[in-house]
């Protein structure tokens, strides 16, 4: 298989190899004149809201037994990692907010963790300056966090951290997030040191397991709201398991309809005389103009490969004449730097996939 040998030969349209990471996947660094919209696992997607996800970094130190992406040094899918320039990723952001013509909040997210990007405080301090960013969140398990990392987040005017909390028992916790070594004390004190001592706010997101941490999800609400969570935005929401075609599925967990879902959801809500379910408008949210790829469905158009994609047989493309990335499968004959002929068989929220053609 030609993807399995060469692609970190050489630099083609902003991806640079660096490295390796774990034993096998080769870690790209993204830079210009990459375009960042595009593809589901780095750069930016707008989905039609003033909320744009900002994706940094696939890496993530976890291997979340239920993560829906795939993550980690288990993962049994990804072949490659990515890491985005923090000045590039900015322009980006602030391309795609002018083009909406719309302030956004920029939601640091992604297919890994976004506190292992080295520039994250660099990033949050950037995205604030550009006048096109009102508010700045970040996603995260809380493993790299330490009191230094948090008051220079604070100083670069981070406004959120989305906390992704499954459960208070430390050993429930190491093996729901496949982490041996993931101190879960220590995380909650830090967590609880940011919402006291920084302007940072706090949003608790656990994430519901059947059968699993049903009796941890009240407990971690009300954990949350005795800390202090929920300064500007709401302290707590839960989220539904989906098991996704790409992620871990989780055999002891049946995924409920959402309809169950909503139904346990307003006996907790009744139950912790707590909300837990919030509209867009409470949220801040609104829908905005979206960015529209420059392609449709049933398009055929011609994408340059220019690196192993961050699934097994895929590649990552970029659409010459429209400078949109497009992710390519199946991509098993396919050569670094070639040229070739994409058919547009996916398009959701602009994130494309192409079959060679």
């Amino acid at each position: 298989m030609r993807l399995e040998r060469g692609w970190e030969t050489a630099s083609v349209y902003g991806f640079r190899w660096v490295g390796v990471l774990w034993g096998k996947r080769l870690l790209y660094r993204v830079g210009r004149p990459a375009p960042l919209i595009g593809h589901i696992a780095f750069g930016v997607i707008d989905r039609g809201t003033n909320v744009l996800q900002v994706r940094p970094t696939t890496i993530c130190p976890h291997s979340c037994i239920f993560c829906s992406v795939d993550a980690g040094p288990a993962s049994k899918r990804r072949v490659s990692e990515f890491i985005v320039e923090p000045a590039h990723l900015v322009e980006w952001v602030v391309k795609i907010a002018q083009a909406k013509s719309v302030a956004v909040e920029a939601l640091i997210d992604g297919v890994g963790e976004p506190l292992t990007y080295p520039w994250i405080v660099e990033l949050v301090r950037k995205l604030k300056e550009t006048g096109w960013v009102k508010t700045v969140a970040v996603e995260t398990h809380g493993a790299p966090l330490s009191k230094k990392l948090i008051d220079r987040l604070a100083e670069a005017g981070l406004d959120r951290v989305n906390f992704s909390i499954e459960t208070l028992d430390p050993d429930k916790a190491k093996r729901l997030y496949g982490a041996p070594w993931y101190d879960l004390k220590r995380v909650l004190n830090l967590v609880e040191y940011l919402v006291k001592e920084t302007p940072i706010d706090l949003h608790v997101t656990p994430v519901w397991l059947p059968g699993i941490n049903d009796k941890d999800i009240p407990k971690i609400i009300e954990w949350a709201i005795k800390i202090g969570a929920g300064k500007r935005w709401p302290p707590a929401t839960v989220q539904k398991y989906i098991a996704h075609k790409h992620g871990r599925k989780l055999k002891e967990v049946r995924e409920v309809s959402w309809a169950v879902f909503w139904k346990w959801l307003e006996k907790l809500e009744q139950r912790l005389g707590v909300k837990l379910h919030y509209t867009m408008e409470e949220w801040g949210m609104r829908y905005a103009p979206q960015v529209k790829p420059p392609v449709e469905l049933g398009d055929v158009a011609r994408a340059q490969v220019v690196a192993r994609g961050w699934l097994r047989g895929e590649a990552v493309g970029v659409l010459l004449k429209h400078n949109w990335l497009v992710a390519i499968a199946p991509a098993k004959h396919l050569e670094l730097g070639e040229i070739v002929k994409v058919k547009i068989v996916h398009d959701k929220d602009g994130i494309l996939l192409g079959r060679p053609i």
